[in-house]
């Protein structure tokens, strides 16, 4: 069976995030970005070769107070896209990281998880992003994601799914276990 390759990345002692993970980006042929930090989730895309956040290089949506993505409080970032997938997480003194990469797969070394992401309504933004909030609870997040029909209130005609995937190995007496998982895409198309 065929694995993905997946290899530790060498964080700098010291290293500006934002630089790292364009360069990242780049050379991996990377989307989207999902973090997580301590106060809050953040959504960003790479464009151009720059990472482009709700709030950074400019505020996209001034009613809602999104996180900075920043060293400081960040948990753990997944930078992600069709072929491979990033991620950073903070330890103890500094950040580890590490690449996943599909290498020659066939479709039954994994499977394919569309993960609901919450909101039942949304709001496009010029830069790419869409604002999207539970009708009932007020809570908010922006995905860089536009490919996204909505209705004339704003109600989405479909969900916002997160597209992960779960790779698969055998132990020596043949039972099937997820041993690996990445971020791969965003979609609403229906499943």
């Amino acid at each position: 069976m065929n694995k993905p390759k997946c290899d530790h990345l060498k964080i700098p002692d010291s290293f500006d995030l934002k630089k790292w993970l364009e360069e990242q980006a780049k050379e991996n042929q990377l989307n989207y970005l999902l973090a997580h930090a301590d106060d809050g989730v953040i959504w960003g895309k790479f464009q151009d070769g720059e990472l482009i956040t709700t709030t950074k290089p400019v505020k996209l949506f001034p009613e809602c107070d999104f996180p900075l993505l920043r060293e400081k409080t960040l948990q753990q970032c997944r930078i992600f896209g069709d072929k491979s997938e990033v991620m950073i997480w903070k330890i103890e003194g500094g950040f580890k990281a590490r690449l996943i990469q599909d290498k020659n797969l066939e479709n039954d070394d994994y499977i394919t998880e569309n993960q609901i992401l919450w909101g039942t309504h949304g709001k496009h933004h010029e830069n790419g992003f869409t604002l999207l909030w539970d009708g009932s609870q007020g809570l908010k997040h922006a995905v860089p994601f536009t490919d996204i029909e909505l209705g004339k209130k704003g109600e989405l005609k479909n969900k916002v799914r997160l597209i992960v995937r779960h790779y698969i190995d055998f132990d020596d007496s043949g039972v099937a276990r997820i041993y690996l998982s990445r971020l791969v895409d965003l979609t609403n198309k229906e499943i």
